[in-house]
């Protein structure tokens, strides 16, 4: 039995998918299986990944499509080796990551999550940057005060974790809608097990481009914000470390999202949307009571989400806000 599981959820992978599943299997450690989640796929990426008759390979399909946290779902249903890892069909494996996973690992037995450094690229293939450098050990409340100062470059491929603790957490937190927040809050959760180690080396290249996060509408966004916001704020009460860093750096993560997600809800078509960006504005005030009781929280007077909330109810002046925004790259 090999040691190491790597989990690929997939829908209509197309070119991305046999990039992906090559770099899987041209690993310089070869002690692993690859199980793939098939979520109904239609452009013949399960006849492709068939036709390689690799042993290594376990095909999941699925007779409908589950949507994307439906398919995630199944990662804590399907037989795994001790360590998994889990992968977006678009990312890409370097040919050293599960050896120095390994090696990190070795170095590491007691800690509750892994991870590596790691290259941002485009659609194309073309590097873009580096991660930015995180510690080779980190506590909890350290990877969420990382977080907070927006200090981390944190993606859903690459983590590496026991089997046995993945299943014990109840596998991905589908609550989320589209798992916006769910990574997070899964590693989360994870890192206060023990503690987070990461190698120093280069492990893997996560693809940016129309990712689901990046489509999903301010309606669901916002309500993925909430979900996420409920659980630091019970973790808030257990830990008190945690409690320590939302105390001290919460305020201005929240008022991070209240802009961010302000004008996400401002952009998403009013059909789509069950909250105005007024409303949003007052849930992230009873955030800040939540989190931070006591301390000053001023949406208002943030002027851009000032002007958001004042021509929420206007489409012409929507419109013009959101040209600005685009032309001048603020999204």
């Amino acid at each position: 039995m090999s040691k190491y599981s790597i989990i690929l959820p997939v829908y209509n992978g197309g070119e991305y998918v046999k990039q992906c599943i090559s770099s899987i299997c041209n690993q310089t450690l070869q002690d692993f299986n690859l199980l793939i989640l098939d979520n109904n796929s239609t452009d013949g990426t399960v006849e492709w990944i068939k036709s390689l008759n690799e042993p290594r390979i376990s095909v999941y399909t699925s007779q409908t499509n589950l949507g994307i946290t439906g398919n995630w779902a199944r990662v804590k249903d399907v037989t795994k080796n001790e360590f998994i890892t889990l992968i977006g069909h678009d990312d890409i494996l370097c040919p050293n990551y599960l050896a120095d996973m390994s090696t990190l690992i070795a170095e590491h037995p007691k800690a509750s999550l892994y991870q590596c450094h790691f290259e941002f690229i485009d659609a194309d293939g073309n590097r873009m940057r580096k991660c930015k450098p995180m510690a080779e050990k980190q506590m909890g409340h350290e990877f969420l005060q990382a977080q907070f100062m927006h200090s981390l470059d944190s993606t859903g491929t690459g983590y590496m974790m026991r089997s046995a603790d993945f299943d014990m957490l109840g596998g991905m937190p589908i609550e989320y809608p589209n798992l916006i927040f769910a990574d997070y809050h899964l590693w989360l959760q994870l890192t206060l097990k023990s503690y987070k180690a990461t190698s120093a080396a280069i492990g893997f290249q996560y693809r940016l481009h129309n990712s689901t996060s990046r489509l999903t509408n301010g309606e669901l966004y916002q309500q993925a914000f909430q979900q996420y916001v409920y659980f630091i704020s019970s973790l808030d009460k257990q830990y008190a470390d945690v409690s320590r860093v939302v105390k001290e750096y919460g305020g201005n993560y929240l008022m991070f999202f209240c802009r961010s997600l302000s004008h996400r809800i401002l952009k998403t078509p009013s059909h789509l949307r069950k909250i105005k960006v007024s409303q949003f504005i007052d849930k992230c005030r009873s955030y800040a009571n939540l989190w931070i009781p006591g301390q000053p929280f001023e949406p208002m007077k943030k002027w851009e989400i000032n002007i958001a909330s004042k021509i929420d109810g206007f489409a012409p002046a929507r419109k013009l806000f959101l040209l600005y925004k685009s032309i001048s790259g603020r999204f």
